[in-house]
């Protein structure tokens, strides 16, 4: 809008929410079944183990921020750039928690540390995973991908991806897709066109690291606005013939995404029932309150509510799962929840780490760098046709 000029009712209503964002502190950023994640679980699956010494996580990075921190002699150019970090998860860690200092320098016995990282060329990027992968069986042989939110910075991100591995037990390789979100609430409406420019990095990533040797499936949890970044990037995957990434594609799992309900009867329509999609919704999500406001009053899927006839009509048919996780929510905002709530991450890695009919005869190979992976085979879809079935995310564990 030009000086001079009369505001519209949007950018009305936009000067109206923004005020309110800051105030509540917007962060970011993970056939229907519908699933209250609370009646689904029992007890706490894991036993508490005392641990004596901090937990070091290896985390590969691709990022399209120009604001990167300098690892080596690569400097981020705004381009999408590689690199490998470690990060160490500190002792007698509580899970959906990340420890953080108040102020100053974190100690690792304490605190998530950044504790090491290099830069890698592209190549080197993907040779790495490589090397990670050789030799393991099972779901082991798994990536995760996460795609970050809105309002996340790169060591929020790579904090977050350490703390989901960590509590969800998670035996693959972690990788995380970083895009120029920045930790400032009033970039909210300018973040869309960010998360837009990196929608080719993204779905190049995809189909690099579903083209690694020894691969298993390639997962992704996305969160936030990542949500729609994850399922556009999946979108034109599919335009190019790639919809199931050559059979490796696995979970999509989206936890509050920042999507629009229309929007997304058209991804997923595109997609072709080859993605094996999970939605991670609440009622109580302020964040996506807002952006719904924000957006004119449009329902967000990451805040669909099963009892509502108008939103179960409108997943109608998409071969998706909704699991509503409302009574897990904690905090004000409520929009971190899938990750902040102990069982949810837990049951989430559990799913991952759930034993697939193909890995019962495979055994680990390890292959030469320049010897061909064989063809893969498309995976069948395990969508689910009943748009009223309910199943629990994993079968508790006694």
């Amino acid at each position: 809008m030009h000086v001079g000029q009369s505001p519209s009712r949007s950018t009305a209503r936009l000067m109206i929410v923004l005020p309110l964002l800051a105030s509540l502190g917007l962060s970011g950023c993970g056939s229907t079944g519908f699933t209250d994640m609370a009646s689904a679980m029992g007890t706490d699956m894991f036993a508490k183990q005392p641990k004596l010494a901090p937990l070091p996580v290896s985390i590969f990075v691709a990022s399209t921020r120009r604001d990167d921190v300098r690892l080596g002699d690569v400097i981020a150019d705004g381009g999408v750039h590689h690199s490998m970090v470690t990060v160490s998860v500190p002792p007698n860690h509580q899970p959906g928690i990340i420890e953080t200092p108040t102020f100053g320098k974190p100690n690792p016995s304490k605190h998530f540390a950044l504790t090491g990282g290099r830069a890698l060329t592209p190549e080197r990027f993907s040779e790495d995973i490589a090397t990670h992968l050789s030799g393991r069986v099972g779901s082991n042989r798994d990536v995760l991908i996460y795609v970050h939110g809105f309002n996340t910075s790169l060591d929020e991100a790579r904090f977050r991806l350490a703390q989901i591995v960590a509590d969800g037990r998670f035996g693959g390789v972690p990788v995380l897709f970083s895009w120029p979100s920045q930790s400032n609430l009033l970039s909210y409406v300018s973040a869309k066109e960010r998360a837009t420019a990196s929608r080719d990095p993204l779905g190049q990533l995809l189909r690099d690291v579903a083209a690694t040797p020894g691969i298993g499936r390639v997962h992704i949890l996305a969160h936030s606005m990542g949500g729609w970044l994850t399922m556009e990037a999946l979108r034109e995957n599919a335009i190019a013939g790639q919809a199931t990434l050559g059979g490796k594609l696995g979970e999509v799992m989206l936890a509050a995404p920042d999507i629009d309900l229309a929007v997304f009867r058209q991804q997923v329509a595109r997609l072709g029932g080859g993605a094996n999609i999970s939605i991670f919704s609440s009622r109580d999500d302020k964040a996506l309150s807002l952006s719904s406001r924000i957006s004119g009053d449009r329902t967000r899927l990451g805040a669909v509510n099963p009892q509502d006839p108008k939103d179960r009509a409108a997943l109608e048919g998409l071969g998706v799962k909704v699991y509503d996780i409302s009574s897990f929510s904690s905090g004000f905002i409520g929009h971190g929840a899938y990750a902040d709530s102990a069982d949810v991450i837990r049951r989430i890695g559990a799913q991952l780490g759930e034993p697939r009919k193909e890995d019962a005869t495979e055994v680990a190979i390890i292959r030469a760098p320049d010897e061909p992976e064989p063809a893969p085979q498309p995976a069948a879809s395990t969508a689910a046709a009943n748009p009223v079935e309910t199943a629990p995310l994993a079968a508790p564990v006694n």
